[in-house]
């Protein structure tokens, strides 16, 4: 038996860009919980290990408090892939017990139990593949996998269902709603410890379940549909419009109009506008009255620009992806299917590109570098007003990902001026 499971990036990971730029892919948000969230409570009897493209170590082995990031693994372990939406049924399919053994999701490598010299062969200073473990015993197995960003939006009401019920979310009333309050289906709409619910206010849970987490303030007639999640510390504004399969992280100022959209934490959308079938990183502003189209006038399939390359979404359905740290000027509006990357700062008239690459600064008339030392000022500025700090670390990794995406931005802004 493996004592211990590793979640492991594969090369998927940049498929996912720009929300996995600054982050491992598991700790991307769909429905309540982070991905590794989910897999670390299928297996609660075994330790958790993990593995990340190497400039993102320091900063995995800072918010996650361990040094067990690609390396100090011992000799065997149970890999996890962090692309790979857990659940117990996949998990009762993949024991830590037993022989050494691969399992497989198509192409993908979803799971290896491993130990000895099939173990000591792993190179943890790449993203792994299935290459070093071809000749072991391999089972094809379903799972969701998660390809690229739409794809968290598309399985994020069925996976806030599947949280709410795994969390114990029982319909328990432990906050404060204030007389005038309308809740349909009660039953299914539990209010944690600390949260407040003002007059006025309609939570309808007849489709799903609604979670209002620890601390969360929602403002006078404000209308809420399930299932959707509102995390700890945020707060819902006077009359915004929550719809279905909508998750708003931690800490997060939300307005207007959201349908279908995830906000992963310490983000704000808090005045007038739609956002919809879009993901929002973390320390994302979205100034008054931005607005996202996920839906093209001709009905037709939305296609999206990953790493600057078209790809097909098979969807009818598709807003914005958002990286962190990046903002909106007022009355921002991006097309359908818009890709926008770390640290931009987006504003004026007109429809700005589909693909924006991290680190650029303008809109539909002219794109020019963000100076990085201004970025990273602004950063600061704007965490602190929230006690939070831009640590040294945090900086290098943003610091490797201007670098690295320097010639994309200059073959864009050529192509843009």
């Amino acid at each position: 038996m493996v004592n211990q499971i590793i979640l492991f990036e594969d090369a998927g990971f940049c498929n996912i860009n720009p929300l996995t730029l600054n982050r491992p892919v598991y700790d991307l948000r769909c429905g309540i919980r982070l991905l590794w969230e989910k897999a670390a409570a299928c297996y609660p009897t075994v330790q958790i290990a993990f593995h990340v493209r190497n400039y993102l170590a320091k900063l995995v082995k800072q918010q996650k408090g361990t040094e067990k990031v690609n390396g100090g693994f011992g000799d065997r372990g149970l890999l996890l892939n962090g692309r790979v939406i857990w659940n117990k049924k996949l998990a009762h399919a993949i024991s830590p017990e037993g022989e050494d053994q691969v399992f497989h999701c198509g192409d993908t490598l979803v799971a290896a139990r491993l130990s000895g010299q099939h173990f000591a062969k792993i190179d943890w200073n790449n993203p792994l593949s299935v290459g070093p473990f071809l000749g072991l015993p391999a089972q094809e197995i379903e799972a969701v996998v998660i390809n690229y960003p739409w794809d968290l939006i598309q399985n994020n009401a069925a996976q806030i269902e599947v949280d709410a019920k795994e969390l114990g979310c029982n319909g328990a009333k432990d906050g404060k709603v204030y007389e005038g309050v309308h809740l349909l289906a009660p039953e299914q709409i539990t209010i944690a410890e600390g949260a407040s619910v003002k007059p006025g206010v309609v939570i309808d849970a007849e489709g799903g379940p609604v979670i209002i987490d620890r601390n969360a303030k929602i403002y006078p007639q404000a209308v809420i549909e399930g299932p959707c999640y509102i995390g700890q510390e945020s707060m819902v504004k006077i009359a915004a419009k929550i719809y279905e399969g909508t998750s708003i992280g931690e800490f997060c100022k939300i307005g207007g109009e959201v349908e279908e959209s995830i906000v992963h934490s310490y983000s704000n959308k808090q005045h007038e506008g739609f956002l919809g079938h879009a993901y929002l990183g973390q320390w994302v502003n979205l100034g008054a009255d931005s607005n996202n189209s996920d839906l093209k006038n001709d009905y037709g399939i939305v296609r999206c620009f990953i790493n600057g390359e078209p790809v097909s979404t098979g969807s009818l359905f598709v807003g914005s992806t958002i990286g962190d740290h990046t903002k909106s000027g007022i009355n921002s509006m991006f097309n359908t299917g818009t890709i926008i990357g770390t640290c931009c700062n987006i504003f004026g008239t007109g429809f700005p590109p589909k693909y924006i690459p991290s680190f650029s600064w303008g809109g539909a008339e002219r794109m020019v570098e963000y100076r990085f030392e201004k970025c990273m000022q602004v950063a600061r500025r704007v965490m602190q007003r929230r006690k939070q700090e831009l640590t040294q670390v945090e900086e290098d990794v943003f610091r490797t990902i201007y670098d690295t995406t320097a010639e994309k931005r200059r073959d864009f802004f050529v192509l843009h001026q």
